[in-house]
């Protein structure tokens, strides 16, 4: 990735991505960062330059570990210390090189930070709702042609929620990407669409009306409801799998 992000971007990533040459490596790209806080990485807000309640500078110090991705020659390249801004915005401790507090308010850095969410929805709409979570074809050529495939249809559908934001004059972010997918799949139902310009509005009126709600804050566990049921995976072909029954009968169920 570091070779599509030019200067000036910022870049808005999770706890896993706040390591110290990850942040010195896109500074030197003239991007800046926000991160969520290592969760081994211990903040002490009374050292450093305070530059407001639990939001100060500090300096970090280059580790003296070099990282498996990096050669050794790169390893020297990187400065010996970084500084960097941790503030804190209700649970979370951030990380920046936004240093002035002036230019860049804790409040904005907390509202951005919490804009992130729109990546993890939008990677639901691929994985859940186009139902790419799992590649069910046989080789790995046909897998990538599904993929494309379903990225395709993801840019076709948001295209249709774009143009439908802006005959709606209402922001694409306020449109439901389901809705718009199950009105796609019943206009087109029954042979192709129509692509005449009064239906084309008629739709786009149809993906407009269904509004999503504003849930600041929003959390949801990582449990499922129904716990799946304890057989093993099939490992084998199936015509194997069912010669092997015949001859051995159903192994134990899992525990």
């Amino acid at each position: 990735m570091p070779g599509s992000i030019a200067a000036g971007d910022l870049i808005l990533a999770d706890r896993y991505y706040c390591a110290y040459f990850v942040i010195a490596l896109l500074q030197r790209q003239g991007a800046d960062v926000l991160f969520q806080q290592h969760q081994r990485r211990l903040t002490d807000f009374r050292k450093g330059r305070r530059l407001g309640s639990r939001d100060h500078v500090v300096t970090w110090s280059k580790p003296k570990i070099c990282p498996n991705w990096l050669t050794r020659e790169q390893f020297e390249a990187f400065p010996d210390e970084l500084a960097v801004r941790e503030l804190k915005v209700g649970r979370k401790v951030l990380v920046t090189i936004l240093l002035c507090a002036t230019q860049a308010p804790k409040k904005a850095l907390g509202e951005l930070y919490v804009s992130r969410w729109n990546v993890e929805l939008d990677l639901r709409n691929l994985k859940t709702t186009l139902g790419l979570e799992r590649l069910s074809c046989k080789t790995p050529e046909m897998n990538k042609k599904a993929l494309w495939v379903g990225l395709l249809a993801y840019n076709l559908i948001r295209l249709l929620m774009a143009k439908s934001a802006k005959q709606a004059d209402v922001l694409p972010r306020l449109l439901s990407f389901k809705h718009s997918l199950q009105l796609w799949l019943a206009w087109s139902h029954g042979g192709p669409p129509c692509f005449e310009e009064a239906n084309l509005f008629a739709l786009y009126a149809l993906i407009a009306q269904q509004r999503v709600g504003n849930r600041p804050g929003r959390i949801e566990p990582r449990c499922i409801k129904r716990r799946q049921k304890p057989y093993p995976l099939l490992m084998k072909p199936r015509p194997q799998a069912r010669a092997d029954l015949r001859r051995y009968g159903h192994p134990k169920k899992l525990k």
